[in-house]
């Protein structure tokens, strides 16, 4: 049992500094360098990510794909409009997010167009909404044309290009937020790396609003965490622990891939072809067992993110690096800078 506060991960952030629209050229944000065994920092450009990485280094990214989870609609025969977040499918049918969900009963059908409908058939006890949809050709088409990107709660600017919110490498639909990490790498930054001679591997976490949910408890051991689903191939699980056994680097990009490894470990005693739900919680105090760099972009105070990367780099350094970001004007959250830990 930690003693840790959620508070003990506050910093102050200027309102300013959290990055609303994505930079034109993906690998121009800015790189924060993080030695996790001294605290050192350098500032660095993420094109320069290839002198942080070594041959015989296995680089691990998420390839799931951010849906365009966010549709508007009207109840069947009432003007009033209704929001709807696509959170989770089970079959069929889907787990929503639905505002106002007070009129939302069993039995409600809401229109979003000639070619999509859909009917509430269930309410959880969180208040989600269980719904099936009626449509007219393929529903991830349809999907496509008329839902939004579900962007975080902080960004208040409209998203034009909707492929800013997805990695260049994203392939398996189903998240419901990005894993950042991986928005500042292009095609040609990930054909230099591998030229080098670094293993490029793939696993799947589908990222679930949770990601965004505050600590809303005093004691760090307290946070119930979101569960979401992974899936690790054997071709990366055998490159991945390749590595380990030669004695190079598993390097995560992002804390999704991260909670993934370490799950599948935690599970399995070692890294292994695996699918399944993980509600792992990293915080300091944690031991990892499978990277041994980490990169990521800045994070919410208080968030299990933030708890996350203090785990890999020591609090008091991770807090230090935040304090100095802020300094140096950094941008911050899904569309900002980013920080490599190695």
């Amino acid at each position: 049992m930690s003693e840790l506060k959620s508070k003990d991960f506050f910093y102050e952030l200027p309102e300013e500094l959290i990055a609303q629209v994505p930079l034109e050229n993906r690998v121009e944000s800015r790189m924060m360098h993080l030695n996790p065994h001294n605290g050192e920092i350098e500032h660095r450009i993420f094109k320069d990510i290839v002198s942080y990485l070594s041959p015989g280094d296995t680089l691990v990214l998420n390839d799931t794909r951010v849906m365009p989870a966010r549709l508007f609609g009207h109840r069947a025969g009432k003007e009033e409009r209704i929001e709807m977040l696509l959170l989770k499918r089970h079959g069929d049918k889907w787990e929503c997010l639905v505002r106002p969900g007070k009129k939302m009963k069993k039995g409600s059908e809401v229109i979003f167009s000639d070619e999509l409908s859909c009917v509430v058939v269930d309410i959880l006890e969180d208040g989600n909404r269980v719904v099936e949809f009626s449509y007219n050709g393929i529903f991830e088409e349809i999907l496509d044309r008329l839902g939004e990107m579900p962007l975080p709660p902080y960004i208040h600017e409209k998203l034009n290009d909707k492929e800013r919110y997805q990695t260049v490498y994203s392939k398996e639909t189903g998240s419901a937020a990005a894993p950042t990490a991986g928005l500042h790498f292009t095609d040609e930054i990930l054909r230099e790396i591998e030229e080098m001679g670094v293993n490029i591997v793939f696993l799947t976490l589908h990222v679930g609003l949770g990601t965004f949910r505050p600590v809303n408890v005093e004691n760090v051991d307290d946070h119930i965490m979101h569960s979401e689903y992974y899936v690790l191939s054997e071709e990366s699980a055998r490159i991945i622990s390749e590595t380990k056994r030669s004695g190079n680097r598993v390097v995560s990009v992002g804390t999704t891939s991260t909670r993934t490894l370490e799950a599948i470990y935690n599970k399995n005693g070692e890294v292994v072809a695996d699918s399944g739900w993980t509600d792992i919680f990293i915080y300091p105090g944690y031991e990892f067992k499978v990277i041994d760099g980490l990169i990521t972009n800045f994070h919410l105070p208080e968030s299990t993110l933030i708890m996350l990367v203090s785990a890999l780099a020591g609090k008091d350094n991770v807090l230090h690096a935040y304090e100095e970001a802020v300094k140096e004007k950094y941008r911050f959250f899904s569309f900002g800078d980013c920080m490599i830990i190695i």
